[in-house]
């Protein structure tokens, strides 16, 4: 693989228009999750501390704290204190989220569960100390107000109010289910993967990694439903045969350090007319 071009081929300003567009599901996703912007930064401050660490240093030069600091803009105290320190489960405890430490509250103490440890109805308020949904929320946070999480939470189906005003938890809305944990490891290993070839690409000239793309504007709901359908099948057929070969292949593999992963995507995407759109009929294929 060729090395990184020392200057990349865009502005700062046409990276952070591109880095708008690809971050925008991240962020959707984040908030739906109750992940807020708080416990996200925390993460990015992390990753940029390391990533300067691993992937930035000076030929044959110590990297240093000043260095870091210099690369990421994050001040030096806090790269002294934060690197080195592993991104595992037990440092991402410190960018959990409200909601996740209201539920677990919720579901686990006492306070707030019956006889049967089952998270408990709770009224909206209370005046005599009883453990209310206010006092839930106020325990663990002083900085936003009980009244702005329960109509979060209402929205996402978290909770539902009674008849009486009380508050109820909606497990079924919280516990996953056995598919979701594997739809959580996909969706980590392959985005993660697509965005390594991608970012790879266009660091590295020539691009080392195929990269391909055929996409249509301005088709009707029919046709965009029938060429889903098709790419869904041909790509299944596609993978399927490629597992065949490396299931085949492997077997007489001295084996080695080395990874390979092939996937796909199909989106269908519903879009505002735009009058400066090319026309339907004109093809593009990513180079």
């Amino acid at each position: 693989m060729s090395k990184p071009r020392a200057k990349l081929p865009f502005s700062e300003e046409t990276l952070q228009a591109m880095l708008v567009r690809v971050l925008r599901p991240l962020v959707k996703l984040a908030l739906a999750s109750g992940f807020n912007f708080t416990a996200f930064s925390v993460v990015l401050r992390r990753l940029y501390i390391e990533v300067a660490e691993k992937e930035f240093a000076l030929p044959n030069k110590q990297q240093t704290d000043s260095r870091i600091s210099l690369l990421t803009g994050i001040h030096r105290k806090d790269v002294n204190r934060l690197r080195g320190l592993a991104l595992d489960p037990s440092f991402l405890t410190v960018g959990v989220s409200q909601t996740s430490r209201i539920l677990a509250r919720w579901l686990a103490d006492p306070l707030y569960c019956d006889a049967e440890d089952r998270p408990s109805t709770l009224p909206r308020t209370s005046s005599d100390g009883v453990p209310s949904f206010e006092s839930l929320v106020s325990d663990i946070t002083k900085d936003v107000h009980p009244r702005s999480i329960l109509d979060d939470w209402l929205d996402k189906g978290i909770v539902v109010v009674d008849d009486n005003g009380w508050v109820r938890l909606n497990l079924s809305s919280i516990v996953p289910n056995a598919g979701d944990e594997a739809r959580r490891h996909y969706f980590t290993r392959n985005l993660r993967d697509h965005v390594q070839a991608s970012v790879l690409n266009l660091m590295n000239d020539p691009p080392p990694y195929f990269e391909r793309a055929v996409h249509y504007d301005g088709m009707s709901p029919a046709l965009a439903a029938r060429l889903d359908e098709i790419a869904r099948e041909e790509g299944m057929a596609m993978l399927l045969k490629l597992n065949k070969i490396a299931h085949q292949a492997i077997k007489d593999d001295p084996g080695g350090s080395s990874r390979w992963i092939s996937g796909l995507y199909v989106m269908t995407e519903e879009r505002e007319p735009d009058p400066q759109a090319d026309a339907a009929s004109e093809t593009e294929a990513d180079e």
